[in-house]
């Protein structure tokens, strides 16, 4: 079985995402994404030197997307593509550019409005909250700081019933700063779509930068931000490349990925 193992959005080596790269499409997926034993297993279907179709795994299911597969997916083919390209996943179509050695892929402009919400039974105080969108509505809520959101404990009923009542199916955290020069840092939730906390995601961290863009608090000299994100054991570092349009601000996520031994 040929594949190839990359760490995807890791902290100095840490955390991030594991992914297990195929370089073709043949025989059952499903069992060869299972022998390979990582969390996610991304089949190259078929590639060209500005397009390339991928299916994403689980160990037990086909997945559809996912950005973390199409990063280590677009490593690995690096010296095959040109520094943009159109990647195929789940029926959808992600336009991806190569930045500063990275590979970023285009998450969209976050739709984004203020919201009042009583977060307390999440042991959160009145903090500043608003709604941001990518096809699925996030809760964003700013926290004082770095320390502030290290010690937030997720409890998976309170946030479900959180985003019951403000009509959101995930719940974003962010401060300003970070570990390692980061601009931002921020955890995810989102128990009303089947996990808890996610140690990598390029969508969330497009809507609290989208956030960020509504309230003009994004830097004027420069379009590129780096983000930590802070789940515990498992640090992710994301790099976000955004720019003003009609409608708000666009915003395309991703990261290195690093092949493992």
């Amino acid at each position: 079985m040929t594949v190839s193992l990359y760490r995807v959005l890791s902290e100095k080596g840490e955390g991030g995402k594991p992914v297990a790269v195929f370089p073709n499409a043949d025989g059952d997926l499903q069992a060869r994404a299972a022998e390979a034993g990582a969390p996610l297993s991304v089949f190259v279907h078929s590639a060209s030197v500005s397009e390339v179709s991928l299916r994403v795994f689980t160990p037990v299911k086909e997945k559809g997307s996912s950005d973390s597969a199409a990063l280590a997916a677009l490593t690995h083919l690096r010296a095959d593509l040109l520094d943009v390209a159109e990647i195929g996943m789940g029926g959808e179509t992600w336009p991806a550019q190569l930045c500063g050695g990275e590979w970023l892929l285009r998450q969209g402009v976050p739709q984004v409005r203020p919201v009042e919400a009583d977060l307390s039974p999440t042991g959160l105080s009145a903090e500043p909250c608003w709604i941001s969108s990518l096809g699925r509505p996030n809760l964003v809520v700013e926290v004082d700081d770095l320390a502030a959101l290290d010690a937030f404990t997720p409890d998976a009923e309170a946030i479900s019933t959180l985003g019951q009542t403000t009509g959101t199916t995930g719940l974003i955290l962010f401060t300003a700063g970070g570990p390692g020069r980061a601009d931002l840092s921020f955890r995810a939730f989102g128990p009303l779509r089947g996990f808890l906390e996610d140690a990598a995601s390029s969508n969330m961290l497009a809507c609290a930068v989208g956030v960020l863009g509504a309230s003009n608090r994004l830097p004027a000299e420069t379009n590129l931000l780096r983000a930590a994100q802070r789940m515990p054991g498992q640090p992710a570092r994301l790099s976000v490349q955004f720019g003003t349009v009609d409608g708000g601000t666009e915003v395309w996520v991703g990261g290195g990925a690093v092949p493992l031994a």
